[in-house]
């Protein structure tokens, strides 16, 4: 691996979003736009974190190689978050998404609270760089129990996002990579390359629009490329298509 400078993270600022699942990862992230909305107020001390369940290692062996193999088990991970706001949208997010608002606009704690589902996506500033977590699906619910603890900080309601399997996905969460280059064009191939060298796969079919394809005649059958969401595309001599040249 080589070294670059640009690739490092100190985080400045930071963004937390939802989106109704299913919902692409923006093509600015800088510039959310609609669905995508912000959940408010985060704490400055506990940014973020994530954490793992699972991930347990077997070893598999023979009488001639007692370590032949290692397996795997699943692996599930959560997000956290502390919001550090106390609306209505604030804790329906921490209580449940089937909190009752009661009469009197106070929101009851359900009996037997659901997890709101959404897409989440977590943008975090690093001067001219930005790096992001994406979830198509998502499950967001209290993660640890509301403490106040003095009168001098802010409280907060600590939030789980458990990323979740979406469609036919192979991945629960994307991360953007620092130090990437904006790609310009496209390449045919099986699969195909962006342009220039290095530079990051656009998140989804939306994503290629500005995107120059070499050749700009029709693609070969079979010819494509995969996008930032593992969905494949392909020129069609007038416009950018889903899936492979047919």
């Amino acid at each position: 691996m080589a070294l670059n400078d640009n690739s490092t993270l100190v985080v400045g600022a930071g963004t937390f979003l939802t989106a109704p699942v299913g919902t692409a990862m923006p093509e600015d992230l800088l510039v959310p736009t609609s669905p995508w909305t912000n959940i408010g107020h985060t704490s400055l001390e506990d940014v973020f974190g994530i954490s793992s369940d699972g991930g347990e290692a077997t070893t598999i062996g023979t009488l001639q190689n007692k370590t032949l193999r290692t397996r795997y088990s699943a692996r599930s991970e959560t997000m956290a978050v502390t919001l550090n706001q106390f609306d209505v949208a604030a804790l329906k997010l921490y209580f449940g998404a089937n909190a009752p608002v009661l009469p009197d606009g106070s929101v009851g704690v359900p009996v037997d609270p659901q997890p709101t589902q959404s897409a989440f996506l977590a943008v975090f500033v690093d001067g001219e760089s930005h790096f992001a977590f994406y979830a198509p699906r998502a499950e967001i619910y209290r993660a640890d129990d509301l403490t106040i603890a003095d009168t001098e900080s802010l409280a907060g309601l600590p939030l789980g996002i458990k990323p979740m399997v979406y469609g036919t996905n192979t991945w629960t969460y994307a991360v953007t990579p620092l130090g990437s280059t904006v790609a310009t064009g496209a390449s045919a191939g099986t699969p195909g390359a962006f342009t220039p060298a290095g530079s990051a796969a656009p998140s989804s079919l939306a994503a290629l629009t500005p995107l120059i394809a070499t050749p700009t005649a029709k693609w070969s059958t079979g010819q494509h490329i995969v996008l930032g969401d593992s969905t494949t595309a392909h020129w069609d001599g007038t416009a950018w298509a889903a899936g492979k040249a047919p």
